[in-house]
């Protein structure tokens, strides 16, 4: 049985029998988040972008706890430079793990890093992630506008949850999102990247019962709530 606790802004831990992983873990300037990064204890960090808002304490969680960092290429080259152990992929791409299988998706949207320089680092590809989990597809699509690929998604993966993005103005707004569970098709969708920001504070329950009226189910996940996969 797999357990899914939201961090807040985009970031999940989710837990399988003994190994722990933690998605986009943005915490210490999350201005939401209550969990503080020194605290996290995983086995792998998935990273879906290079924006500081995903890519986090991910450096930090990875190196404090010898945990392996699965990203795509250019940003898990990156954080290899920082000292990480790292497992590179690309979209498309999946791998066995000893806690399941791995496979990236396409994401419309950026992925650099100013990092306090004066260019902006290039770190790829952003991506979403198709995790299994015991037994069960957790979806997450990371920053992304709406793409007709969900419907491929949704196609040839029984996702059992949908982790969608809902803010708005830099990824997709609600009505996106509810576009976006239609062509996915999973049995349960949980909004996240939303509130964080004031540009980003859009309503959970709004999108919840515009998904209602398409026979969607949401649940909304309060900071720290979790989820039995």
């Amino acid at each position: 049985m797999s357990q899914m606790t939201y961090l807040g802004h985009s970031a999940f831990l989710l837990q399988e029998k003994s190994s722990r992983i933690i998605i986009d873990p943005y915490l210490s300037g999350n201005p939401l988040a209550v969990e503080k990064p020194e605290n996290i204890k995983v086995d792998y960090v998935l990273l879906t972008h290079g924006h500081g808002d995903h890519l986090g304490d991910g450096i930090m969680i990875a190196t404090d706890n010898d945990a392996t960092v699965i990203a795509p290429n250019e940003l898990a080259v990156y954080c290899s430079k920082q000292g990480c152990k790292v497992h590179p992929m690309h979209i498309g791409g999946s791998f066995n793990f000893p806690f399941g299988r791995v496979k990236l998706t396409i994401a419309f949207h950026g992925s650099g890093n100013d990092l306090g320089g004066e260019a902006m680092a290039y770190m790829g590809n952003p991506c979403g992630f198709l995790v299994t989990l015991g037994g069960k597809i957790i979806y997450h699509a990371g920053d992304t506008g709406l793409f007709m690929d969900m419907q491929l998604i949704g196609e040839m993966n029984k996702i059992d949850v949908a982790l969608l993005p809902i803010g708005d103005n830099f990824t997709m707004g609600i009505d996106d999102a509810v576009k976006a569970a239609e062509f996915l098709k999973p049995k349960l969708v949980v909004p996240m990247h939303f509130k964080t920001f004031d540009v980003i504070n859009t309503e959970p329950v709004e999108f919840q019962k515009k998904a209602a009226a398409k026979n969607i189910q949401v649940k909304i996940l309060e900071i720290g709530d979790t989820l039995v996969v």
